[in-house]
């Protein structure tokens, strides 16, 4: 059974049909949202209120765009909206080294894990330019109009977060032996 498939049956009630439309995309809405928002519990919200918008708004997809497009768009949407709804808005932006796609497909559980943290700890303007420039592939004009900001404020919020993410995996790296940042 094809996607469309699944997505036709989804929009007249089959619950089989959701379900299967979940297990093909809940990995990577959770992820998506967990890197935005930089909190497991936070992650969890968004990615819960995504699925209820996108279940809710399914009978109007026209499948212009492919179904994991879409979600992904209601994801981010999910996950910026709740940082500012709960008005936890922290000075923790975070940009990922141009190294991470080797680093997520190599074995180096340990330099992940700060990597991460690195990430985790980086203000959420910087965070959420990170992510969504490195991780998620957006311009910087498109950052600037999902965020409220220039596409310079972008810029240097990106060149920034590469910086103290490099700051904080140096001592790490170096000490291990891992590689050279």
């Amino acid at each position: 059974m094809t996607e469309n498939d699944l997505i036709e049956r989804a929009r007249e009630g089959d619950r089989e049909a959701l379900d299967a439309l979940y297990r093909s995309h809940a990995g990577r809405v959770y992820t998506v949202v967990r890197r935005l928002t930089g909190d497991d519990a936070q992650a969890e919200d968004a990615a819960q209120e995504t699925w209820l918008r996108a279940i809710r708004s399914l009978p109007a997809f026209r499948a212009e765009a492919r179904f994991s497009t879409w979600i992904h768009r209601i994801a981010i949407n999910c996950a910026l909206y709740g940082r500012r709804t709960r008005g936890r808005i922290r000075d923790r932006e975070v940009d990922l080294p141009d190294t991470l796609t080797a680093m997520e497909n190599g074995g180096r559980p340990l330099l992940r894990m700060s990597l991460q943290e690195a990430i985790d700890d980086l203000p959420s303007g910087m965070r959420r330019v990170l992510v969504l420039h490195d991780i998620e592939g957006f311009t910087h004009e498109e950052i600037g109009t999902l965020l409220g900001i220039t596409a310079g404020t972008s810029k240097s919020q990106l060149y920034k977060a590469r910086a103290k993410v490099r700051e904080q995996l140096r001592p790490k790296v170096e000490g291990r032996g891992l590689c050279s940042i």
